[in-house]
């Protein structure tokens, strides 16, 4: 992906939230010949200095929003947290503040609860075996869901093939998703959102988000009792976990 086009895609996001420019979002290539003597490792924007990832893979995560690591998860890892996943489903195990997704069609045609009828499962922070995932890098209205505007249908994608255990890391301005299932069979992923815990918590009032606040502290309110008055840093307060080092401010 060019720096052109990376450019363009993120001051059209950057425009849709309400931001008025996108200086800072500046890529920085890595064509063009470099002398040993005169090569200095490049600012990176999007990942911090570490011993995990190679400055090729932090360079091309900062010029096209993604980065995939093969064989992330191991299969007797992925076998637990699938068994976890069925445990669920079934009713075995529930985990506090969890949202099960069910395909309604599906499930009304069946009696007993199965990974036939859920979708999704989300908020598994309380699950200790889901939320052991989050760790491994470091050792009927759709609500909260939205389009793009002006989207241009011509735009080029980059199409993932992944294989069982491999794990895609997106930034959060990069547009991306998945396709239907085409398949009989069924397509499990685990999702998690990462932050530095030093980020800090804007007010949404008066943007674009605030729509997106209202709804899900309505849908916060109804399942786990959330207060009416509270508000979106709140809630992810509440909902967030430290993965890795101190909790500063989220």
């Amino acid at each position: 992906m060019n720096q052109s086009r990376a450019g363009a895609r993120l001051r059209t996001v950057l425009g849709h939230l309400g931001q008025h420019s996108a200086g800072a979002g500046v890529a920085y290539p890595t064509s063009g010949a470099a002398s040993p003597n005169s090569f200095h490792p490049p600012q990176f924007q999007y990942t911090r200095d570490n011993n995990v990832l190679s400055l090729e893979q932090r360079q091309f995560y900062e010029e096209n929003g993604f980065l995939v690591i093969k064989n992330l998860v191991s299969d007797a890892d992925i076998k637990r947290f699938r068994s976890e996943f069925e445990r669920i489903c079934q009713g075995e195990v529930k985990p506090e503040q969890l949202m099960i997704m069910r395909d309604v069609a599906i499930a009304k045609s069946e009696r007993v609860p199965s990974e036939k009828t859920v979708s999704k499962v989300q908020d598994f922070q309380e699950d200790k075996e889901l939320f052991r995932y989050c760790a491994l890098p470091e050792g009927g209205v759709n609500l909260m869901f939205y389009g793009i505007q002006d989207y241009d249908e011509n735009c080029p994608r980059v199409h993932l093939v992944m294989e069982k255990g491999d794990t895609v890391f997106f930034h959060p301005l990069l547009i991306h998703g998945s396709g239907w299932n085409k398949t009989q069979g069924y397509r499990k992923a685990i999702s998690c959102h990462f932050a530095s815990s030093d980020c800090h918590y804007i007010d949404v009032k008066g943007t674009s988000q605030e729509t997106f606040e209202r709804e899900v502290m309505e849908v916060a309110n109804r399942l786990h009792g959330i207060p009416k008055d509270a508000t979106l840093r709140d809630l992810y307060i509440f909902r967030g976990r430290l993965v890795k080092g101190k909790r500063i401010n989220l």
